[in-house]
């Protein structure tokens, strides 16, 4: 039987899988200047539309173009692919790639499909061409631009239709009752249910026809309105906080070392004037602490949570699944171990120009004594 018709056991589905591939292109972008760069393009700066996001502040929305379309192999046929990015200004790019299956497919062959998808090698390659392409027409309007080697990927599996083997359209119920593990996480084998309750806590339900279900690298949505992109929108903005949360935590992770070795080098320079061998070093530190507590606040203050209804409550969820406390947790501990190093360097310099002054004095008494003697 042909995997793609739809069996007794399985309904059939309508839908896509949008691949999201994020990366930090500088230390910020000024999207006034971005939307003039991509004018041609018809960049537009959209926001959440249901009226459950006004429990979300976004002072700074991010601006979403069209790139074209292509042609992805995915199994033995090709299918039609929509290229877009969001750009957001804490300089972070999202590149979509969303693919459509032809026609609805079984959940069995759907379910393969997405699986086929996961980090194809045409795709990332698609990807990377686009990225490159955007990067150079936005140059102007990103702040040192400089691609970081910390990605964030992410698919989300979008229905907007599902049926049983008699075409009558079924409630979200039905898509709850199948089995998401082989698409979500990747797992030919059955899970036991602790491991079920553990890998999938997070399903939301707003109206009985609609569905989420997230997981660290996917989720699930079931939303008859294809128009309605708001939860996409949420998922994406919180991997984009994300991927700045775990580039900051590298970039410390990186400069710890480093720092402790340029420590031992000064220490052991000889100098004229002791208190100025750590100069460099300290103004290297201040402006380290200053830009990574600077990004990181406009980072957590891009997308603020004022009530807990759905959207916001998904958005919560999602930050909590991608560990962001976790993550804001470890980059604060590294700033304050760079703080108390930055006091410790500071205090070793002004020692040092004391002890300066003091034989200044000291030798300056001397020679007047020497002068006076001679005298």
């Amino acid at each position: 039987m042909d995997a793609g018709l739809p069996t007794p056991a399985s309904p059939t589905v309508a839908g896509s899988a949008i691949a999201y591939r994020l990366y930090d292109v500088g230390y910020a972008i000024s999207l006034e200047r971005a939307l003039d760069l991509l004018a041609a393009s018809a960049p537009e700066r959209v926001r959440p539309v249901r009226g459950e996001a006004q429990a979300l502040q976004i002072p700074n929305p991010p601006i979403t173009v069209m790139l074209g379309s292509e042609l992805l192999h995915v199994g033995d046929a090709p299918h039609p692919v929509e290229l877009s990015a969001r750009i957001f200004d804490f300089g972070v790019v999202s590149i979509r790639v969303r693919v459509r299956p032809e026609g609805p497919l079984s959940w069995d062959a759907f379910t393969a499909f997405g699986r086929r998808l996961d980090h194809h090698p045409a795709l990332e390659r698609l990807v990377a061409h686009h990225l490159r392409l955007l990067s150079e027409r936005i140059r102007p309007a990103i702040e040192r631009p400089a691609l970081a080697a910390v990605h964030e990927d992410y698919t989300v599996f979008r229905l907007t239709r599902v049926a049983g083997p008699d075409g009558a359209p079924l409630g979200a119920d039905a898509l709850a009752a199948l089995d998401v593990v082989p698409l979500l996480l990747n797992e030919s084998r059955p899970l036991s249910a602790e491991a079920r309750r553990e890998l999938l806590p997070h399903r939301f339900r707003y109206y009985d026809d609609d569905l989420a279900i997230l997981t660290w690298e996917s989720a699930l949505v079931a939303e008859p309105g294809e128009a309605d992109t708001d939860l996409q929108y949420i998922l994406e903005f919180a991997n984009a906080q994300l991927l700045e949360l775990r580039y900051y935590d590298a970039l410390l992770d990186a400069e710890l070392p480093r720092l402790y070795d340029d420590i031992a080098q000064a220490r052991a320079r000889r100098a004229l004037f002791p208190g100025r061998r750590y100069a460099a070093l300290l103004s290297r530190l201040q402006a380290q602490v200053a830009d990574s507590t600077e990004l990181v606040e406009r980072v957590e203050n891009a997308l603020k949570v004022t009530d807990d209804v759905y959207l916001a409550r998904v958005y919560s969820a999602a930050l909590e699944l991608f560990r962001g406390r976790t993550w804001r947790a470890g980059i604060d501990r590294k700033l304050a171990i760079l703080r108390d190093t930055y006091a410790m360097l500071n205090d070793e310099a002004q020692a040092g120009r004391s002890e300066a002054l003091e034989m200044a004095i000291v030798l300056l008494i001397v020679a007047e004594i020497a002068m006076a003697v001679a005298r």
